[in-house]
C-alpha cells in the first residue's frame, strides 16, 4: 500500500509506516535540506523538492498514480501557542496567515487523490475555538468526514513530552506504555563518536560554559515569551524523567555534560532509529529532529491504519 508524506520533512511520519510494512512512494517537502534527508532515507521515494502551492496533484498521479494513504503535517506556527505573534482570532490562522494556509494545499490535494485513509498532524492549537468547524467544513467539501484524535508521543515509546492532533477520516486506536526517561535512550551516547551520524554538538560560548556548569537539572539558559506562556530554551535535562517537547529551535543542555545534546540526541528523545540521517548543517539537523512527527508513535498510528484498510 502506498503512502505520500506531505510536508514531510526528513521522514519521521514515514518511519512509522515504512516500519509497519506500506511503501512511501513520494513526499513533498520545500526545505532543500529536508528533501535531501528525506530521499536519503527512502531512496525509492519520488521527491518533491518544491512549494506545495505550486503543485499540482495531477503531477503527483502521473509519477506515483493515487496514493491509498496520505500523511502529513502542515507548519503548526499560525496555530502554536509558542508564537507570541499568531493572530487572535481562531479562523484567522487558517484562512489569512500565509502558513496557516497550507493546511487548505494539504486538504487539496486530498480531495483530488481521495486516498482509502489521510492522517493530518498538527499542535493541539488547530482545533482551538471554531477552527474546529471549519476544518470538518473544509474536509467535508472534498468529501472526507473527520475524526480528531489526541495523542501524547510519550505514551509511545518516547522519551520526549508531545502532545499532537491527528486528524483522519478514520478512528485511529493506539496501544501505550510508560514513558521512556531521557537515560533510558542517550545513556550509551555519552562518547562524542564521530563515527555515529549526526553525533556533533553545536558548541557553546565560553561564557555560556560557565553558565552550563551551574545549572542543575531542569533548568534553563534563557526564557521567551509565548502566546500563551513563558517558554524556555536551554533546558539542562533531567536524566531520569521524560524530556520537555522537541521543537526546531530546541536545544537541551546534557544531563552530566558541560555541552548542548547532539541532532543524534534529540532524534533519540523523539525515537527515531540511528540509521535515518539528517542531511545538512546543524542547526538543519536539530530542526529536522525536533519538528518530526516522533516515529514510534507513527509506528502505531500506521499500524492501526493497517487494520482498519
Amino acid at each position: 500500500m502506498d503512502v505520500l508524506d506531505l510536508f514531510s520533512g526528513s521522514g519521521g511520519f514515514s518511519e512509522g509506516f515504512k516500519k509497519a510494512g506500506f511503501n512511501i512512494a513520494g513526499g513533498v517537502e520545500k526545505g532543500y535540506w529536508e528533501a535531501l534527508s528525506f530521499s536519503k532515507n527512502f531512496p525509492n521515494a519520488v521527491v518533491w523538492n518544491e512549494d506545495i502551492r505550486n503543485l499540482h496533484s495531477s503531477t503527483i498521479e502521473k509519477i506515483i498514480g493515487r496514493p491509498d494513504v496520505i500523511i502529513g503535517g502542515p507548519p503548526c506556527e499560525a496555530y502554536t501557542s509558542a508564537n507570541a505573534n499568531r493572530f487572535k482570532e481562531p479562523y484567522r490562522r487558517l484562512y489569512e496567515d500565509e502558513r496557516g494556509r497550507l493546511t487548505l494545499h494539504f486538504i487539496r490535494i486530498v480531495g483530488d487523490l481521495q486516498p482509502e485513509v489521510f492522517v493530518m498532524e498538527n499542535v493541539t492549537g488547530i482545533i482551538e475555538g471554531e477552527l474546529k468547524e471549519f476544518l470538518k467544513y473544509e474536509f467535508g467539501r472534498v468529501g472526507y468526514n473527520i475524526k480528531i484524535h489526541v495523542f501524547d508521543a510519550e505514551r509511545s515509546g518516547t522519551a520526549s513530552e508531545r502532545r499532537r492532533v491527528f486528524i483522519s477520516n478514520v478512528k485511529i486506536k493506539i496501544d501505550t506504555e510508560k514513558p521512556l526517561t531521557v537515560w533510558d535512550v542517550i545513556h550509551d551516547l555519552e562518547k562524542l563518536d564521530e563515527r555515529i551520524p549526526n553525533h556533533k554538538p553545536l558548541p557553546l560560548s565560553y561564557k555560556n560554559e560557565l553558565k552550563v556548569a551551574e545549572l542543575k537539572w531542569g533548568q534553563s539558559l534563557y526564557y521567551f515569551r509565548g502566546a500563551k506562556r513563558t517558554l524556555r530554551n536551554y533546558v539542562k535535562l533531567h536524566p531520569f524523567k521524560t524530556a520537555p517537547t522537541v521543537m526546531g529551535m530546541s536545544r537541551f543542555i546534557h544531563p552530566f555534560e558541560p555541552r548542548l545534546l547532539t541532532p543524534r540526541e534529540h532524534a533519540r528523545l523523539m525515537g527515531f532509529p540511528d540509521t535515518h540521517i539528517f542531511v545538512g548543517p546543524l542547526t538543519s539537523q536539530y530542526n529536522m529532529a525536533g519538528e518530526a512527527v516522533p516515529p514510534p508513535l507513527s509506528y502505531r498510528i500506521a499500524l492501526s491504519v493497517m487494520k482498519h484498510l
